[in-house]
């Protein structure tokens, strides 16, 4: 099963430990959303730019490693219900097939983002529950098993919880931290500021 030995995106970013990685998004100065990844050692491992008026679309992000390669291309499909999206390997080519999609649950009373994998037969099915907004998720695999959290950062030496423009995105061992952290962004795109509410003890009840 994909996220147990083989990558979705890049053997590179599968780790054989537990990784938690701190993400930072910065938009105070400029008119996009700017990524970047660090591991536990302060690293850069992951970054997006969307900066400036000659940026890209917003409908479409590159999320590129540290030396600024082009390892996955997410973009919004139009027209489309339920905030689709599809992510391709490397810098996505007209004609390119998806490796991907993702979208809002359709199921009435249930607020959650499917995601499918087509690079295996049959496609591979993956949950994300939770507020985004509030970085409280988890990403669950066929087999209910978390795989990925994504949870508010903790300044450790002032134990004070950081502002949402800071969160950590913690990595099950074996799972493609390239593919978590392609499904953060569009997780900010398509929840941004609003709120999700599932029925889990763990996610806030009211939102912000």
């Amino acid at each position: 099963m994909k996220g147990k030995g083989s990558a979705i995106i890049e053997d590179t970013f599968m780790y054989k430990e537990e990784t938690n990685l701190t993400v930072l998004k910065t938009s105070l100065f400029f008119t996009g959303d700017g990524f970047t990844a660090y591991d536990c050692k302060g690293q850069l491992v992951f970054r997006v730019d969307t900066y400036g008026p000659d940026s890209r679309d917003q409908g479409e992000l590159v999320l590129m490693d540290a030396s600024g390669r082009c390892i996955l291309t997410v973009r919004r499909k139009r027209p489309s219900l339920h905030h689709r999206w599809e992510g391709y390997i490397g810098e996505r080519m007209e004609g390119q097939k998806p490796i991907f999609s993702v979208r809002r649950s359709s199921l009435i009373g249930r607020s959650s983002v499917t995601v499918e994998v087509y690079n295996n037969n049959p496609v591979e099915e993956y949950q994300i529950e939770g507020s985004f907004a509030q970085r409280n998720c988890k990403f669950f695999n066929a087999d209910k098993e978390s795989v990925v959290e994504i949870r508010r950062k903790v300044d450790a030496c002032a134990n004070v919880v950081l502002g949402t423009d800071v969160f950590s995105l913690n990595v099950k061992p074996g799972f493609d931290a390239a593919f978590a952290m392609g499904l953060a962004l569009v997780l900010d795109r398509i929840q941004g500021d609003d709120y999700v509410e599932v029925n889990d003890n763990n996610t806030p009840s009211a939102p912000l």
